[in-house]
């Protein structure tokens, strides 16, 4: 069978515009040439089919944590210009990659200078009235950088995550392991509110809150604590909600907050009437289990939103072309399609040593690297992943539908269009030659061809 005969005299509609970034480093987030959009279809390639009309979830935003870490070197290691200069490579959408989300450490985890917590008491201390509440550590480095971050990014979206209580307020005494004591509940539910108000004083709104990091993972040799789902529920539902309404917060409450390998946790919570009216959604991490995980709860609650809030880039996957398309396959086109409203990555900034540590990883990467010595800014595969979907798909974006031909094997591509109809495209080339293809959206198309190994943002209006 003969291939169709191309039209003739196709009328130029539009613009769409292209960023590349090759797994050869050759191009990295690239303004490519503008593609023209016409009026007919032109060559005979596969057609990749944008429905704006087939609306999924609504976008909340793509980033990474601002750690204690993290806040140090930007705050203490950059030199108020070249600070002023980082920032806008990161949340920027202009000028940067436009990172429209958070993470935030509730007191210290495994990237902070030292333990602590906003609580900290002598050892047979309590402090039920929470009279010793303070935000003086995160004075040091979070909130300044935070604060700079807003004049970049006035809407940026924020989650507080705790890694551990105060130890006066576990079973074990310590802030390493053990759980939350039964009658310390109701005082660690007014912490969260005290930590969010403390915040707002401060002119930085909390978007968000889990109620613990990794409640699964109770072992580690920096701060941490177990909380089983049975656990996090009675938290929630006599507690957290409560107060959080009393106080009249509309930050959202975030449940699970661990990997994809367990999905009961989040169902059994959202699963409770009583405690599902408090609950936004659920969120995971990536360093163990499958992407689909997401869609399972989905499928299950389709009325509570999805986050994804943590994985990190180390020294044991040091091959830039290898991370690009695994981030980009399950990280980003893998958690969208999979219902996320968020990407994040973990740490925003770390230094040549990968730290400063606190008996935690010793091998992971920032999203960028700042050197201590020569103040130099390494942006690592993190911030192009990243960059490829915070810069384009903004929050209150929403994802639409694109169908993918079968003859595109080794391909991903997910589709959201922005508040003002503006639409965006990734498509990642996870093959060794170079996919051509046609986009049709409203009648409209436009080809293009993208090299091996490679990630594409294209959009138009």
């Amino acid at each position: 069978m003969p291939d169709p005969v191309d039209p003739t005299d196709p009328t130029v509609k539009g613009m769409a515009n292209v960023w590349l970034t090759k797994g050869d480093k050759t191009k990295l987030l690239s303004k490519e040439a503008d593609l023209n959009i016409t009026d007919k279809k032109s060559g005979t390639w596969p057609v990749i089919e944008v429905d704006s009309t087939v609306k999924f979830q609504t976008m909340h935003g793509f980033g990474a944590a601002l750690t204690g870490s993290s806040a140090f070197l930007l705050n203490k290691e950059l030199t108020p210009a070249q600070r002023a200069e980082v920032l806008a490579d990161l949340f920027d959408a202009e000028d940067g990659i436009g990172i429209s989300y958070l993470r935030l450490t509730m007191g210290a985890s495994d990237f902070s200078l030292s333990d602590f917590t906003y609580d900290d008491q002598p050892i047979g201390t309590t402090d039920f009235a929470l009279e010793d509440f303070t935000l003086s550590r995160d004075l040091e480095d979070v909130v300044p950088v935070l604060k700079e971050i807003i004049q970049v990014s006035p809407e940026i979206s924020l989650m507080g995550s705790p890694w551990t209580p105060p130890a006066w307020m576990k079973t074990n005494g310590h802030v390493k392991g053990g759980k939350l004591k039964p009658e310390c509940y109701s005082v660690y539910a007014d912490y969260f509110v005290r930590y969010v108000n403390a915040m707002k004083d401060q002119g930085i709104d909390i978007t968000s809150v889990t109620p613990q990091n990794e409640p699964l993972f109770f072992t580690a040799g920096y701060p941490c604590m177990e909380m089983q789902a049975g656990e996090q529920l009675d938290f929630i539902k006599n507690h957290l909600g409560p107060k959080f309404q009393s106080a009249g917060l509309d930050t959202k409450i975030i449940v699970y907050d661990h990997n994809w390998d367990v999905t009961d946790y989040a169902i059994t919570i959202l699963n409770d009437p009583q405690a599902s009216q408090w609950i936004a959604g659920s969120a995971f991490h990536a360093y163990a289990g499958d992407v689909s995980a997401m869609s399972t709860v989905h499928n299950t609650h389709p009325e509570k939103e999805l986050y994804f809030t943590e994985v990190s880039g180390g020294d044991w996957a040091s091959n830039f072309q290898d991370n690009l398309l695994w981030n980009t396959q399950n990280i980003f086109i893998g958690t969208a399609k999979n219902w996320s409203t968020s990407s994040l990555m973990w740490n925003l900034a770390l230094n040549q040593n990968n730290g400063p540590q606190n008996h935690g990883c010793s091998n992971c990467r920032g999203v960028i690297t700042v050197n201590t010595n020569s103040s130099a800014i390494t942006f690592n595969e993190e911030y192009y992943c990243i960059g490829h979907f915070s810069k384009f798909v903004r929050p209150g974006a929403v994802r639409i539908s694109s169908i993918t031909p079968v003859e595109l094997t080794n391909m991903g591509i997910v589709a959201f269009m922005n508040e003002d109809g503006s639409k965006a495209m990734v498509a990642a080339n996870y093959g060794t030659e170079f996919k051509t293809f046609t986009v049709k959206q409203s009648g409209e198309y436009f080809n293009y061809s993208v090299p091996p190994a490679s990630v594409v943002t294209i959009t138009w209006k």
